[in-house]
């Protein structure tokens, strides 16, 4: 169990100034601003999967250029590092590195379904839903398996509860069982028109979530205050899944022969 909450808070969170990029689903969602309630925030929403490597980085210099802001003067570049689609997790973590590091800034990766959490938390208050205490976070993985990671949410931050995983729909239910409360508990995400009738022993409240730029901008303080920043060199996506194609045979559900030494 691991915990996001910061080692102190950041001098003065309402001056700080981050650019915030998410690409890990179909959605491009970018955010710039300090991340405090109430702050400017200059946001740009489009097509993700191959389409983001194309608009990512004009729409980039469109909102810097709205904002009045440089690159240089950014505290850290904010991505969501995965899990997610492949390609929208290589193209975010690779025009965060270059970004940052042509302005000579840190990089702050962050869980895509961290991000999810905390935009599913958001949607929630202002529905005028009870803030809920614990959250998972779930992303269609495709190939029949979920992106899953639970979150409890206490005073000073986000708490993991555990990290990413892949999980098969019928599974869900036995492996959140240790951690799911009476009451307060929240899935979010993009998996229940895909899953809905797998998704088993689930009874607590459900809300359709994406992982949002915003969401980023909002978690970015207390990561930047923790320590979570990283040179651009060392900034990386989180998979999660190694294996993005199955064989004819896995497919259709046959045994895959396994090659043996030769006697």
């Amino acid at each position: 169990m691991s915990d996001l909450r910061p080692q102190k808070a950041p001098t003065d969170p309402t001056n700080a100034r981050f650019l915030a990029i998410e690409t890990s689903t179909d959605c491009l969602s970018l955010a710039l601003g300090s991340g405090a309630p109430g702050a400017p925030l200059w946001q740009h929403t489009g097509t993700g999967g191959a389409q983001a490597s194309t608009d990512l980085l004009p729409a980039v210099q469109g909102l810097l250029a709205q904002a009045g802001w440089t690159l240089a003067s950014l505290d850290a570049v904010v991505f969501g590092r995965g899990p997610g689609a492949f390609t929208g997790l290589r193209t975010a973590c690779a025009v965060a590195q270059g970004l940052a590091f042509g302005a000579g800034r840190p990089v702050l990766p962050v869980d895509s379904l961290l991000a999810l959490a905390e935009q599913a938390r958001q949607d929630h208050v202002e529905a005028g839903q009870p803030e809920p205490t614990r959250v998972v976070g779930l992303l269609d993985a495709r190939m029949d398996e979920i992106y899953v990671a639970p979150y409890a949410l206490a005073a000073g931050g986000w708490q993991a509860l555990a990290p990413a995983r892949l999980c098969a729909p019928e599974a869900l239910a036995d492996y959140l069982a240790p951690w799911w409360p009476e009451t307060g508990g929240l899935l979010a995400g993009n998996v229940f028109d895909v899953y809905g009738p797998r998704l088993l022993g689930l009874p607590a409240a459900r809300r359709p979530a994406l992982p949002q730029a915003q969401a980023l901008l909002r978690l970015a303080p207390l990561a930047l205050a923790a320590g979570a920043a990283v040179p651009a060199s060392e900034a990386c996506p989180l998979y999660v899944r190694d294996k993005v194609a199955q064989t004819t045979a896995e497919r259709e559900g046959r045994p895959v022969a396994v090659a043996t030494p030769a006697a």
